[in-house]
């Protein structure tokens, strides 16, 4: 995997929404936060563009992301905000320039599109906070995004709480995955990443159980659970039960599916929809120990 430049004091971070309309008021804290790390910023123009509930037409917000990657003052590319609407301007964009000159791109959510699709060609991406909320969310959310940005790979061993889902074990290889929504809809795509040997990392957000479900079966099916290495599961938050109750938890739907299988799990890892979402390098390796505590290690 290629892997970015870190970015340096001086640096400039683009802003832009690949999905849902924000505007400029609701990023000032992020803004504020790159100055006090000493980036600079631009925003792009899908910041504060309206269409429905987009960030302006799928043509912007295709153009928006194009020119942020085709721009060599650009180190890196943060969304500012999640929701849906990433896959509607996936095709079509030319990654060709950005694979010669990667950068990072950084969010979470629904960016999961891009950091799938950018796996497929071999370079690495930051799940991570976006912009939206950062000023909510931990100490950690934040210094981790920041450590990942800067290259500080030492300070990003992370180490998290028992559950009684685990399954204890030792396993490396590469970190993948994201929200798990936008992984069961790229199924069959040509943005579709391969599991095979690598540690899936999953999360979601305000889905009902019956489809949570659904989702891990239709990954079961195609193939993307029975040969990981090892799972890791962050914040199933929000979860939605019908009239009739489906009778199981998101964790306890996420045991069933992968029953057979003899890899490592952990589940409430620090990162996803939650307060403390943590940052994590897709496409680096990395060393999962799960016993009496989880730890992750970059290696």
């Amino acid at each position: 995997m290629k892997t970015p430049a870190y970015l340096k004091k001086g640096d400039t971070v683009a802003i832009v929404s690949t999905a849902r309309k924000i505007s400029k008021e609701t990023i000032e804290p992020a803004l504020h936060l790159l100055e006090k790390w000493g980036l600079k910023y631009v925003l792009g123009e899908t910041i504060g563009a309206e269409e429905n509930q987009f960030a302006g037409s799928d043509a912007l917000r295709k153009k928006d992301f194009q020119n942020m990657m085709d721009d060599p003052s650009i180190s890196a590319i943060w969304c500012a905000k999640g929701g849906y609407g990433t896959v509607r301007m996936l095709d079509g964009l030319d990654f060709s320039e950005f694979v010669k000159n990667p950068k990072w791109i950084v969010g979470y959510s629904d960016v999961t599109v891009l950091h799938s699709h950018i796996h497929t060609l071999g370079i690495e991406t930051l799940h991570a906070q976006i912009c939206e909320n950062i000023e909510k969310k931990s100490e950690e959310a934040r210094r981790t995004l920041y450590a990942s940005l800067f290259g500080e790979n030492a300070s990003l061993n992370y180490i998290s709480e028992k559950h009684s889902g685990n399954k204890f074990g030792t396993a490396e290889g590469q970190l993948v995955g994201g929200n798990l929504s936008i992984l069961y809809s790229l199924c069959g795509s040509a943005s579709a990443i391969d599991t095979r040997g690598k540690i899936l990392f999953i999360e979601d957000l305000d889905e009902y159980l019956y489809h949570v479900d659904r989702m891990m079966l239709n990954l079961k099916r195609n193939g993307m659970l029975k040969n990981l290495a090892g799972l890791i599961v962050g914040g199933m938050t929000t979860m939605h039960d019908s009239k009739i109750p489906f009778g199981k938890t998101a964790e306890e739907i996420i045991t069933d599916a992968i029953s057979e299988y003899n890899y490592p799990v952990c589940f409430n890892f620090p990162a996803g929809h939650i307060d403390d979402n943590r940052a994590l390098i897709f496409g680096r390796k990395i060393k999962l120990e799960i016993s009496e505590k989880i730890e992750l290690k970059y290696l």
